[in-house]
């Protein structure tokens, strides 16, 4: 009995321990972090792939839920311009922030490509995401589906993304 008793325990302790994130650890983060100048040269190919992709559906309007040409909404945008490049994201920007390589608070660290995240609600959750297309020090270029205007570029220079601001990832 005693031993069931042991076995039980033991078998709860190791499920209650395993990890559901797939955020990168530090370690993981510097070992992918060398890239060779070929897989460097890859992503850099890919992210530009990513942002015509981005590019081509500027002027689309806002659309709960959308992920066509009829109207997008922000993580809907990101989902499908991913997927056009066979990159699977969760459907949500909430989820979507869940994965790759959590660059912040090194904004400096940028890159086209990334995806960047905002907390525009009252619930401290992340709910809004869009796509770097141009990092400098100063200041990150973004393609997002902006529920007043639709797809458009904005900049964390604007008060309203500077003051939302919370996370860049480096999904590629």
């Amino acid at each position: 009995m005693k031993r069931l008793l042991y076995l039980l325990c033991l078998g709860i302790f190791f499920t209650a321990c395993k990890s559901t994130s797939s955020i990168v650890t530090s370690k993981e983060r510097e070992s992918k972090e060398k890239l060779t100048r070929s897989e460097r040269r890859k992503a850099n190919q890919l992210a530009e792939q990513l942002i015509d992709a981005a590019i081509e559906n500027l002027g689309v309007k806002y659309k709960y839920a959308g992920t066509t040409k009829a109207g997008f909404d922000c993580s809907g945008l990101m989902y499908t311009i991913f997927n056009s490049e066979n990159i699977s994201l969760p459907r949500n920007s909430f989820q979507q922030s869940k994965i790759g390589i959590v660059l912040n608070p090194k904004k400096e660290q940028a890159q086209k490509g990334d995806l960047i995240f905002f907390k525009t609600n009252k619930n401290k959750e992340i709910n809004h995401v869009g796509i770097v297309i141009e990092a400098t020090d100063e200041e990150i270029k973004f393609i997002h589906s902006s529920t007043s205007k639709g797809v458009i570029i904005s900049s964390t220079k604007e008060p309203y993304y500077k003051k939302t601001f919370v996370q860049i990832n480096r999904v590629l």
